[in-house]
């Protein structure tokens, strides 16, 4: 049999995996020109500079991330998962050396080489990779152990989170818990286990509100944002009149008056708002519809896949997908606290769009590599 060209192998590469990226990453930078432009011209005179920034350090290096990761076979990455763990535990440790930077309060950016990046991004696809990894290696007893499933579950974790609760990084902390829980259900862990954790995680939010005057400010205004419209109350109350003065059909593109320095972070948390104000809810509903038809062509390809590392491997990018896509809206409509999450594959950041497309690209790959597996056992077994 001949041997699959480079060619062939891209060829290969899940069509809606492929299309559903193309077309987000398209709107991405389409939304974040118009979003963009006052803010950018006001700090660097160049209203296309962050369009630039993002081309160069996010689209660029993702797409080729994309390229590597979809030709790689996936199952190098399950002997290699333990440095991702590994990795993750270096990287948030790092802020604490002189490359940690301080952003907003927060020590959760690492600076080399003059590029500003936060390492949670990374931390998300390592750790993913490693429970990915670490799940596909037990057994279903195994995995409904006290001490072989849950406890090392809880330390892995536990010690990832503790981390990104020092910094503090509260958004990635429930995007890594919660991705990485579910993807412990999925395993068949005991669902009252599941609860259990669910339980702990919401007693562990509370205490952090508990502790910490800004995250009760915060919680405080998700509650009654009325309370205060001028000061911590002032961003989700902007965003929330940028989404409804852009009803049904929006504005129009460019058209947006919150962008003019009214709406806080128009770049990240609240380019959803931006989007919805230009382009209206139909235009989002169908931006989220893609992002829905991504998630379900993961999922879709965990459960055809006969590799159990693959099923995990796929189930987790589609669960880190939804999980940010919904924190992100719901933040902007004012359904849960802000934490700073951004949205998938259309907000600005070229550190956290780089892995995303380098984990999109290792799922899009799933199928042929599952396929070629088999060609491979059935060989041997001739």
């Amino acid at each position: 049999m001949r041997t699959p060209s480079l060619l062939d192998r891209l060829r290969s590469l899940d069509p809606i995996i492929v299309g559903a990226t193309a077309f987000l990453l398209i709107v991405g930078l389409a939304i974040l020109m118009s979003a963009t432009g006052p803010i950018a011209f006001q700090r660097w005179q160049d209203s296309l500079h962050m369009v630039k920034r993002q081309l160069v350090l996010g689209v660029f290096p993702g797409i080729l991330a994309f390229l590597l990761f979809s030709l790689i076979d996936f199952r190098i990455w399950k002997r290699l998962a333990v440095f991702g763990f590994i990795g993750s535990l270096v990287l948030l440790l790092a802020v604490y050396t002189p490359l940690g930077v301080r952003v907003g309060g927060s020590l959760s950016w690492l600076n080399i080489a003059g590029i500003q990046f936060q390492p949670s991004e990374f931390v998300k696809f390592g750790l993913l990779l490693y429970f990915a990894a670490w799940l596909s290696s037990r057994t279903a007893k195994q995995v409904k152990d006290l001490h072989e499933g849950l406890l090392p579950f809880i330390g892995s974790l536990g010690a990832i989170v503790l981390l990104l609760i020092v910094q503090p990084d509260t958004g990635s902390m429930v995007v890594i818990a919660g991705m990485s829980g579910m993807m412990y259900l999925l395993s068949g862990a005991p669902l009252w286990w599941f609860g259990a954790l669910g339980t702990s995680g919401v007693g562990l939010v509370w205490l952090l509100i508990k502790t910490s005057e800004y995250r009760a400010a915060r919680f405080m205004t998700f509650l009654h944002p009325e309370l205060d419209p001028q000061g911590i109350g002032y961003h989700i109350n902007q965003a929330m009149l940028a989404i409804g003065s852009g009803g049904w059909f929006g504005l129009g593109y460019g058209k947006s008056r919150q962008k003019f320095l009214y709406l806080p972070a128009v770049e990240s948390d609240s380019i959803f708002a931006v989007m919805a104000e230009e382009l209206g809810l139909i235009f989002c509903s169908v931006v989220l519809a893609v992002i829905g038809v991504l998630v379900w062509r993961c999922f879709q390809i965990s459960k055809q896949s006969n590799d159990s590392f693959a099923k995990y491997l796929s189930a987790g990018v589609g669960i880190w997908i939804a999980l940010q896509t919904v924190i992100n809206i719901f933040s902007m409509l004012g359904l849960m606290p802000m934490t700073g999450v951004t949205l998938p594959f259309i907000s600005y950041g070229g550190t956290s769009l780089t892995v995303l497309l380098a984990a999109i690209g290792l799922v899009a790959s799933l199928p042929r590599n599952a396929s070629s597996r088999g060609v491979d056992l059935l060989k041997k077994r001739l």
